[in-house]
């Protein structure tokens, strides 16, 4: 018996609509890369990018428990002697929403060229419009999982 490798042009690429509202970042983000890297599918191989597209809408309106609102930070660096940039959560939520989102998820994905290709196939916009309306992307519900 041979392992099944899936070719580049045999694999379909479908889109998929995740409505953010209410739901906790990193939950959203760890379902969100499951999609992008492919492990939803029967076909899923580690070295190729057999995920999906992923729109991601109302991204302002994403949960944080607990005080990762005001504890968590993010940071980037300019690269000149005290060049750190320090912002906490609820700023960042305020000023770009959108890359809240995908900073979580690029934490989640493999850090070399592959992961930077999956990533790209994440699309993140602050309100509940999107310019893929060509694609006729599906809904997609996150299914929140509450401990007791």
């Amino acid at each position: 018996m041979k392992t099944y490798f899936p070719k580049e042009g045999e694999l379909i690429k479908n889109w998929y609509l995740v409505n953010a509202e209410g739901a906790v970042l990193g939950r959203l983000a760890a379902h969100v890369a499951a999609i992008l890297r492919g492990k939803t599918k029967p076909t899923y191989t580690p070295h190729a990018d057999t995920g999906d597209f992923i729109i991601v809408v109302n991204a302002e309106k994403v949960k944080l428990t607990g005080n990762k609102l005001s504890q968590k930070t993010y940071k980037r660096h300019s690269g000149y002697p005290g060049g750190l940039k320090v912002v906490n959560a609820k700023t960042m939520l305020q000023k770009k929403p959108e890359d809240v989102i995908i900073i979580a998820v690029k934490g989640m994905l493999p850090k070399n060229s592959l992961g930077r290709q999956m990533l790209s196939k994440l699309k993140v916009y602050k309100g509940a419009e999107h310019p893929h309306k060509a694609q006729m992307p599906k809904e997609l519900e996150i299914k929140e999982v509450t401990g007791a």
